[in-house]
C-alpha cells in the first residue's frame, strides 16, 4: 500500500471522509491571526450587544465614579481651608498657566513662551497624586492585598522569601541587559541623555587627581541580589556572587587603565559560606548589616596599605540595638501594623571620640566619596544609627586616622564628583593636602547611572551678591520665590528625607537674593516647602549653611537648575509663612 505524504497546495491537510464533523479546519501557525489586535477589538466592540439601558447604566455609573472622587478631594479641602479659593487643587492647577498673568504678549512667540512646559505638568500631576485623598486612603489598602493575599510588590519592590524584600532597580540591574552592551548604551545616551560609560568618567578623575599627586582608589558595592539572591529566586546556591553580565568586562577595563580597584564581592560570599549561609543584607532595606559593613571596613583597610597617621584620634566603641524599618519596606506604602513585620533589630558598634559623635576632618590627607552604603549607619535620620557606618568602621581600623568626607545618599555616578566640583569652582580647595581619594558606589550606578563628566577645576573666590547672614546669627526676611530644585515624590526613593534649594529674590523688599537650602522631605511626607512654586511671596529665617552643614550635608539634596547660582554661597532657612494666594 502506498501512503501519500504529500499535502495539496497551501500545507493544509484535507477534510477527513467523516462529512458529520463540523465543516472546520484548524489554521495553520502561519495564519491563525488574519487581524490585529487593535481590529480584532474593534470587531469585537461594534458585534457587543447590550440589553437595554445598560450602556446608560455604565456610562452614568463611569461618570459618577470620576466625579465622586472630585467631590471628595473637594470637600475634603474646602473643611481644611475654609476658602474656596486658597484650596490646594486649585493652586496647583494655577501654578502650570501662572504666566499667563501676565501682560498682555506682544508677539505670537510670546503666547508660545506662556504655554505650560511638560515638566511642569508633570509636576502639577505629582502634587495631585500625593494630595489625593482618595488615593491616600485606598493606596495603603490596595497594597496590603497585593502584599498579602497575592505576593506582589509594586513599582518599585519585588517579594523575596521569608517577608525579604528587594528593590526593583538592584534586581534589574543584575538580571537586566549587559551594561556595556553597544546597543543599551547608545540607547542610554539618546534616550536619557545621559554618559553612561562609567570607566570613562572613573579614568579621567583619575587622571585630574594623578595632575594633583593624589591617588584614587575605586570601590563599587554589590547591590543585596548580588550576594543575597537566593532569598529571592528558588536557587538555593549561596556560594556565588551572582552580577550583571557587563561587570567583569567592566573591572578589566580598569585594570587595563591602571585604576586601582577594590571590589569586596568575592570576601563577602566567602564570608557569608563560613557563616552557614546566613544573608550578609538588611532583610527589608537595600544595604547591608553592620556586622558585614564593619567587615568590609576591616577589608578596605587592609587594602589601602597606609602608614601611620601622625596625629591618630582616640576612639571608644559603644553597642546599641537598633529596630528599624527598611527603606525597601517603607516604598511598599502598607498600613502600620501590616509594615511593621518588615521590622529589623540589629546591633551596631557606634565611634565616638571624646565622648562625642565621630565627625570628619577637612584637613585629613583621606577624602571618601560614599553613597548611603556608607551612610546607612552613619546618618540618623536614615533610620539605623549614627556614628557606625562604613567612613566610621574604616577610621577606627586605620587607628583612628581622621578622614574627611562627601556623602550623599543616591546618584552615586555624580552627586558627590559634582559636590567637590562645585566646591572647587567656588574657590575652595577640597583636594589641598589630600593623598588619596576613596570613590564608593553601589554597583547598580554601573547600569542606571549618569557618568557625566566634569571639569574638576580650582576657581577663584568671587564678590558675591547674594546675601548670607554672619555665622551664628539668625535673620527673618521676606521674599520672592525665582525657582526651586526638583523634589521627589514621597515612596519613589529609597531614603525617607530630602533637602531642597530654593532661589529667592526681593529679599525684604530690597534687590537682595540669596540661595537657601531647607527642608521639603521628612519621614516620607512633603514637607509645606515642597509645595512652593515660583512666584510664591514666603517669609522666612535664615542662617549661614556652615552653621548646620555637620549635621545636614549627608542628606540627599536637589539643586537649582541654573549652574551659576549653584556656586553661590548658600544659607539654611526654615519657613515661617507662605503668603496667601489671592482670590481671582
Amino acid at each position: 500500500m502506498k501512503i501519500d505524504n504529500e499535502l495539496p497546495v497551501g500545507g493544509e491537510p484535507p477534510l477527513p471522509p467523516d462529512h458529520s464533523l463540523p465543516s472546520y479546519r484548524e489554521p495553520t501557525p502561519e495564519t491563525h491571526r488574519k487581524f490585529s489586535r487593535e481590529t480584532e477589538a474593534e470587531l469585537a466592540l461594534k458585534n457587543t450587544i447590550f440589553a437595554p439601558g445598560i450602556p446608560v447604566l455604565l456610562i452614568a455609573f463611569f461618570l459618577v465614579t470620576i466625579a465622586a472622587v472630585s467631590l471628595v478631594q473637594f470637600a475634603s479641602e474646602i473643611r481644611a481651608t475654609h476658602s474656596i479659593w486658597h484650596i490646594p487643587t486649585f493652586a496647583t492647577f494655577n501654578e502650570p498657566f501662572s504666566r499667563f498673568r501676565e501682560p498682555q504678549p506682544h508677539h505670537f512667540l510670546d503666547l508660545w513662551r506662556r504655554l505650560p512646559r511638560a515638566d511642569e505638568l508633570k509636576s502639577a500631576q505629582k502634587t495631585l497624586e500625593l494630595d489625593s485623598v482618595v488615593a491616600q486612603w485606598l493606596l495603603p489598602r490596595a497594597q496590603s492585598i497585593l502584599t498579602e493575599e497575592l505576593s506582589a510588590g509594586n513599582e518599585q519592590v519585588y517579594l523575596g522569601r521569608h517577608d525579604w524584600l528587594f528593590y526593583r532597580a538592584d534586581v534589574d540591574y543584575v538580571i537586566g541587559q549587559p551594561f556595556l552592551d553597544p546597543f543599551w548604551m547608545r540607547r542610554r545616551t539618546f534616550g536619557a541623555g545621559v554618559q553612561p560609560n562609567a570607566a570613562t568618567a572613573i579614568v579621567q578623575f583619575r587622571d585630574q587627581l594623578a595632575r594633583r599627586g593624589i591617588d584614587l582608589l575605586v570601590m563599587p558595592v554589590p547591590v543585596k541580589p548580588s550576594i543575597d539572591g537566593e532569598m529571592l529566586a528558588l536557587d538555593d546556591d549561596s556560594k556565588r556572587v551572582i552580577e550583571n553580565a557587563s561587570f567583569q568586562q567592566f573591572k578589566n577595563q580598569l585594570k587595563k587603565q591602571n585604576v586601582r580597584t577594590f571590589d569586596p564581592a568575592s570576601s563577602l560570599i566567602q564570608r557569608k559560606t563560613e557563616m552557614g549561609g546566613a544573608p550578609l543584607y538588611l532583610k527589608a532595606d537595600t544595604h547591608w548589616r553592620p556586622d558585614t559593613m564593619e567587615f568590609v571596613a576591616q577589608q578596605l583597610a587592609s587594602n589601602l596599605k597606609l602608614s601611620s597617621s601622625s596625629r591618630p584620634a582616640s576612639f571608644e566603641v559603644d553597642e546599641k540595638s537598633i529596630t528599624a524599618l527598611g527603606d525597601i519596606a517603607r516604598m511598599l506604602k502598607l498600613p502600620a501594623m501590616l509594615a511593621s513585620r518588615y521590622e529589623q533589630n540589629v546591633r551596631i558598634h557606634e565611634i565616638t571620640v571624646g565622648r562625642s559623635i565621630w565627625r570628619p576632618n577637612k584637613d585629613a590627607d583621606l577624602l571618601f566619596l560614599g553613597d548611603s552604603f556608607a551612610n546607612i549607619f552613619s546618618l540618623e535620620a536614615l533610620g539605623w544609627g549614627e556614628s557606625a557606618g562604613l567612613i566610621e568602621h574604616l577610621s577606627a581600623a586605620l587607628g583612628g586616622r581622621p578622614i574627611d568626607c562627601i556623602v550623599r545618599n543616591s546618584d552615586g555616578a555624580f552627586a558627590t564628583r559634582e559636590i567637590l566640583n562645585r566646591e572647587l569652582a567656588r574657590g575652595r580647595d577640597r583636594l589641598a593636602g589630600k593623598k588619596l581619594v576613596i570613590w564608593e558606589f553601589a554597583a547598580r550606578e554601573l547600569a542606571f547611572g549618569n557618568w557625566k563628566l566634569l571639569d574638576l577645576k580650582l576657581g577663584h573666590p568671587s564678590l558675591s551678591h547674594f546675601f548670607v547672614p554672619p555665622p551664628g546669627q539668625k535673620v527673618f526676611v521676606t521674599g520672592t520665590v525665582e525657582s526651586i530644585s526638583p523634589v521627589p515624590l514621597p515612596g519613589s526613593v529609597p531614603y525617607a528625607d530630602h533637602i531642597m534649594a530654593m532661589h529667592l529674590v526681593d529679599l525684604n523688599g530690597e534687590p537682595l537674593q540669596c540661595l537657601v537650602y531647607l527642608w521639603s522631605m521628612r519621614d516620607n511626607k512633603w514637607t509645606p516647602a515642597a509645595r512652593l512654586r515660583p512666584g510664591d511671596k514666603v517669609s522666612m529665617q535664615l542662617q549661614t549653611w556652615s552653621d548646620v552643614s555637620a549635621q545636614l550635608e549627608k542628606i540627599n539634596r536637589s539643586e537649582v537648575d541654573d549652574p551659576a547660582t549653584q556656586l553661590e554661597e548658600p544659607c539654611w532657612g526654615e519657613l515661617v509663612e507662605r503668603a496667601a494666594l489671592s482670590a481671582p
